[in-house]
């Protein structure tokens, strides 16, 4: 049975402070020492002031892009019926590919303003959005929401979620946090130690782009799709739908980085 967790992690008089803001602010919180370390690597890309600037257009680029994509991506009806809606944040609703395009925009704005090389700053970026990935997919859990699909009898981790009915299922949020977070999170910082890789702007990047896709694609076989979505033609769901462009781009950028080794950290 579903451990049955309380979302809500503590009171502050009247406001109820979730475990899902909580994950939010530690991925914040535990990412910023290190891109600042990243930035610090040979070639050195941006002074920890610039990276202090840059906290606040990430979290404006993560929020605003994560609910805009829910409601573009996965229940545009609804929302377009009940504008209201969009503002109530805290009912749930965040996609993370709508996340990305708010993060990669901001990231554009940003290192244009301050003429940094946009590759080569948001190499030292990506390798730490994991922690958020896998936080936020812990939070999910903990919510008892975006569970999995029916699984095995002899399956010994199925479990029985509250909003599930009464059929064991995968808990599909853990996997995501294993794969989109712990292991994404090594191969990239362990990719990052690499002075050969760091030249090539983009490489990184297209990494965890290509990274992002594979491990979230291949753990929608196990989650259940939004129920006012399902599966779409060939089985595949939306999750996986969104990650194609993704993977591609990632490949073109890997692509593009490999030809192109760069050494100075000019705007381009």
């Amino acid at each position: 049975m579903f451990p049955g967790f309380d979302p809500v992690a503590f009171h502050l008089g009247p406001l109820a402070v979730r475990w899902y803001a909580l994950a939010y602010m530690a991925s914040f919180i535990l990412a910023l020492p290190l891109v600042k370390r990243l930035c610090r690597l040979s070639p050195a890309i941006a002074d920890s002031a610039a990276v202090d600037d840059f906290l606040f257009y990430g979290i404006i680029g993560v929020l605003l892009g994560g609910r805009l994509g829910y409601v573009l991506f996965y229940r545009p009806d609804f929302y377009l019926t009940h504008p209201v809606e969009i503002l109530k944040t805290w009912q749930g609703g965040m996609s993370f590919h709508g996340g990305a395009l708010g993060v990669i925009l901001m990231l554009i704005w940003f290192t244009w303003k301050r003429k940094i090389n946009f590759l080569a700053f948001a190499d030292r970026v990506v390798p730490v959005v994991p922690i958020g990935l896998g936080l936020g997919r812990c939070a999910n859990f903990v919510n008892g929401e975006l569970w999995g699909r029916p699984a095995p009898d002899n399956l010994p981790w199925a479990m029985i979620f509250p909003t599930g009915g009464p059929i064991p299922r995968h808990p599909s949020e853990l996997y995501e946090a294993l794969t989109e977070g712990l292991l994404l999170l090594i191969v990239l910082l362990v990719a990052a130690q690499r002075e050969k890789i760091r030249k090539h702007y983009g490489a990184l990047s297209g990494l965890f782009l290509v990274g992002y896709a594979c491990a979230r694609s291949f753990c929608e076989f196990f989650r259940e799709p939004d129920a006012n979505i399902g599966f779409l033609p060939g089985g595949t769901t939306m999750g996986q739908l969104l990650c194609i462009p993704m993977a591609l781009a990632g490949i073109a950028i890997i692509t593009y980085a490999w030809r192109h080794p760069r050494k100075d950290v000019s705007h381009a």
